[in-house]
């Protein structure tokens, strides 16, 4: 699917409700299963992997019982559960205002949805002010383990920079990922595990990264916040042609698919060390070439865009752009009139109503459920 995604549990109205927060509960119940941090979860914490399984079928089990319980209960902000299984879910960046004023609030009203150039009717929307469960994804490889300082203090700057509705979880990698905090609101705390982030040593499997992280760090299925990946690397996986090293498991393509089957978005950061390692032949330029046209490949499956951060001190202003952005990322949901489960592409446009100075971004469309 690679526009809007049907998934099991939504709502068809924009329900804000306080509820019990699974979402930070599976994170706090899945911290005591957690390998040490540092430099033993680096040699350890793809085994976190086994410990989850479990944990999310319990989890899913208080989920449902908590949600015909109506218990009421909760410390984090609203949250918006979505209930419908045939809901074709959007994530819609808003561009084109301003930089230096607030972006616009926007109602349904303001967007129009086609589906094969048929208007759809809205039947879910959550405002771009909706928390997000955000992952700060680094990459520590290579030639950036040599500039740890400088990636710790513009992580600790996109920790200020964003919304204290959002959490926030941080994970490094090299050739396996290392989480030093799950999702949190606690920003002291955050800053201070950020400098705890240690010299890593180790190849680039990127791939295998990215998808530890859709499949066990962000919480599936609870319809609890939006979720989004932030991801800073230069996207030279060891399983390219000609680059030195085993590389990931995963292959891109299926990589790919899994981030068009997810609800969570990626905002791509495109750190560019291509002439520092050309020039020492440890990676070629072909190398370099393909990994940034895959990188833009997941910001437009995404609806986002890759952004580009030419030297590690363009960090910040980039870090600063993507919170910006996310806080014009609007859900929108409906339910198509065309009903064939036959497995075809269904393309997708969103626009904007009485807005000319303004456009949406969002996924080009998706494959519809083929009949079983």
């Amino acid at each position: 699917m690679e526009s809007g995604e049907r998934f099991g549990s939504a709502s068809v109205e924009p329900t804000p409700c306080r509820v019990v927060n699974v979402g930070t509960m599976r994170t706090r119940l899945a911290a005591q299963f957690l390998p040490p941090r540092r430099k033993d979860a680096k040699k350890n914490l793809i085994n976190f992997a086994f410990f989850f399984a479990p944990l999310r079928l319990c989890v899913r089990t208080v989920l449902l019982a908590l949600l015909f319980a109506g218990v009421v209960v909760a410390q984090d902000p609203v949250e918006t559960i979505r209930i419908d299984s045939d809901l074709v879910d959007l994530k819609v960046s808003v561009l084109g205002f301003p930089p230096n004023t607030p972006p616009p609030i926007l109602s349904p009203k303001d967007f129009v949805v086609f589906e094969d150039g048929v208007p759809q009717d809205i039947s879910f929307f959550a405002a771009a002010d909706t928390p997000f469960d955000l992952v700060l994804l680094l990459d520590l490889s290579g030639s950036n383990s040599k500039n740890l300082k400088m990636i710790r203090n513009s992580a600790k700057r996109f920790v200020d920079a964003a919304r204290d509705v959002d959490r926030i979880a941080l994970v490094t990698f090299t050739d396996h990922p290392a989480l030093y905090s799950t999702f949190s609101l606690d920003r002291k705390k955050l800053k201070k595990t950020i400098d705890e982030m240690d010299d890593a040593i180790g190849g680039t499997n990127f791939w295998d990264s990215m998808e530890w992280v859709l499949r066990d760090l962000i919480p599936q299925g609870s319809g609890l916040r939006r979720s989004a990946i932030v991801v800073m690397t230069d996207g030279v996986d060891n399983a390219l042609p000609n680059v030195e090293g085993p590389g990931s498991q995963i292959p891109f393509a299926a990589l790919l698919s899994t981030i068009r089957n997810s609800e969570t978005i990626v905002f791509p950061i495109y750190l560019d060390t291509e002439e520092e390692n050309v020039k020492r032949r440890d990676t070629s330029r072909i190398a370099y070439a393909m990994a940034r046209e895959q990188l833009a490949q997941i910001a437009s499956v995404c609806g986002t865009q890759m952004y580009k951060a030419t030297r590690l001190s363009d960090l910040d202003s980039v870090y600063a752009q993507v919170v910006r952005d996310l806080s014009t990322v609007y859900s929108i949901g409906y339910n198509p009139t065309n009903k064939a489960l036959d497995g075809k592409w269904r393309s997708v446009e969103v626009r904007l109503a009485s807005r000319s100075d303004l456009f949406a971004r969002t996924k080009r469309g998706y494959y519809a459920k083929l009949r079983s």
